[in-house]
């Protein structure tokens, strides 16, 4: 049998649907629920290299952000809260991110997201950092 969610996401009536762009604005999460906070992951592999391509970044930043979630027994599924720093984000690399996210999550509601766009990260060559909060 399926657990309840720890948490419930919504896109109230009034405000502009968010889907197309992978985020949803509310995340009420449950009393009593255990909280993982995930610093931000960035696009590098177990060997710390960097692709030149920001969606092949966007795609490893989220396969890392996955194996700090499964180390605590959580998964993308738990996940109701992202900060996205990118740098020189521009509509382009939105749609990249949209289709990440897409990939990532499926048909599902998406988390709440707040996208900060950044001159530059912690590694040079590195254009975007996932951070994350999940419920379980």
């Amino acid at each position: 049998m399926t657990q309840p969610r720890a948490f419930q996401l919504t896109n109230p009536a009034g405000l502009y649907d968010p889907s197309a762009n992978a985020y949803s604005h509310v995340a009420e999460v449950r009393a009593g629920s255990r909280l993982l906070y995930i610093a931000g992951q960035g696009g590098e592999d177990s060997n710390g290299q960097l692709s030149p391509l920001f969606s092949e970044q966007a795609r490893q930043a989220l396969a890392n952000l996955e194996l700090a979630l499964a180390s605590r027994g959580a998964g993308l599924a738990q996940v109701f809260k992202l900060t996205l720093l990118i740098v020189d984000h521009a509509e382009p690399r939105l749609r990249e991110w949209v289709a990440e996210a897409d990939r990532a999550w499926g048909p599902h509601l998406k988390p709440t997201c707040t996208l900060i766009p950044v001159p530059r990260l912690a590694l040079d060559g590195m254009l975007v950092e996932i951070e994350a909060v999940a419920a379980t």
